[in-house]
């Protein structure tokens, strides 16, 4: 494999990555048809060629396949890039005590490796906070697995600041990865600040919108089989129609500043906080070019301010829950 063209870097606490990296479920579930095994890697070595040192999977992403596929992929460059993956951890009945619970975590953490064909986790995330159980256990047994080599980080997904702030005292969050672009910005109220002061990455899923914020998304857009844009409520008809204003915006400031609308979204939250690094998934080679290459457009602070006067005017209509996404299966 070539060398990787040069994207500037950030940083997750220590943990140092290139400034958009690539969320890679998408290769395997959630929005339709999957591209053939052959694309897939092709995708992901076309992401580290084009400067992404930063890819994240699942151990629920395709059942493990998922992981499988991004551990074949970067096989050959391993040490050059940063793999984050994730659990989705329900304790069991067995788990009757913080070490049964962190051995149960640690054969979780084993299997992932064993998919990944690698000998350490770079970043691992607790999928969802887990109301029934104190992240301070989690939080231990997540300083345990560091210790013993097996992840160099861990962070939790759509926590809340109580959750980060109880979790960061036992052991240290590198990140914290929750939903977040133009249209859903519920955490700059209290989690991205947070993160900012105690040192935390911020990673956004879905920094796109599900898509919706690439502008090639038409009111007429069917979606069909697995894909979950068929429960999102922002993509009905009405509030496609609704949030065109959003749309008319992005790609007013595409136009000035010679990009599309979806690298003008990934430049307004690139130029928003330092410690920001969205992952932004494609299953188009065009788009992964197009996604990655936001990160050589820059805004300035006047058209940043631009932007965010603009946004206040606008409202967004529809959003993205996990509650919703469940829903899918129903259709099926």
């Amino acid at each position: 494999m070539e060398g990787a063209t040069a994207m500037y870097k950030r940083k997750l606490r220590d943990l140092e990555v290139s400034a958009i990296g690539y969320g890679c479920m998408g290769l395997s579930m959630g929005y339709g048809a999957v591209p053939e095994r052959r694309d897939a890697i092709r995708m992901i070595n076309e992401a580290y060629e084009l400067g992404c040192t930063f890819f994240d999977t699942a151990e629920i992403y395709g059942m493990g396949s998922n992981e499988e596929l991004v551990g074949e992929a970067l096989r050959p460059i391993r040490d050059q890039v940063v793999i984050a993956t994730k659990i989705m951890y329900e304790k069991s009945d067995e788990a009757s005590s913080t070490e049964k619970m962190l051995q149960q975590i640690r054969g979780r953490v084993d299997a992932s490796l064993k998919r990944l064909g690698t000998d350490r986790i770079d970043l691992y995330y607790q999928h969802r906070v887990n109301k029934n159980i104190p992240v301070e256990e989690i939080a231990y047994c997540m300083g345990e697995l560091i210790k013993e080599g097996k992840i160099l980080g861990w962070g939790q997904s759509q926590a809340t600041e109580d959750e980060i702030r109880r979790a960061h005292a036992v052991t240290p969050l590198t990140a914290i990865q929750s939903e977040y672009s133009i249209m859903e910005r519920m955490f700059e109220r209290d989690v991205i600040p947070t993160c900012e002061e105690l040192g935390i990455g911020f990673v956004p899923f879905s920094p796109l919108a599900s898509g919706f914020l690439s502008g090639k998304i038409q009111a007429d857009t069917e979606f069909v089989g697995v894909d979950a844009r068929r429960v999102i409520t922002r993509f009905s008809k009405e509030n496609r129609l609704a949030n065109q204003p959003l749309l008319d915006l992005l790609t007013r400031f595409a136009a000035l500043k010679n990009a599309t609308p979806a690298q003008i979204s990934l430049a307004w939250m690139l130029h928003k906080k330092d410690f920001i690094v969205p992952i932004p998934g494609s299953r188009n080679f065009e788009r992964i070019q197009e996604n990655l290459g936001a990160a050589d457009v820059e805004l300035t602070d006047d058209e940043y301010n631009q932007i965010e006067n603009e946004l206040a005017k606008i409202e967004i209509h529809g959003n993205r829950t996990d509650e919703d996404i469940a829903k899918l299966r129903d259709l099926l």
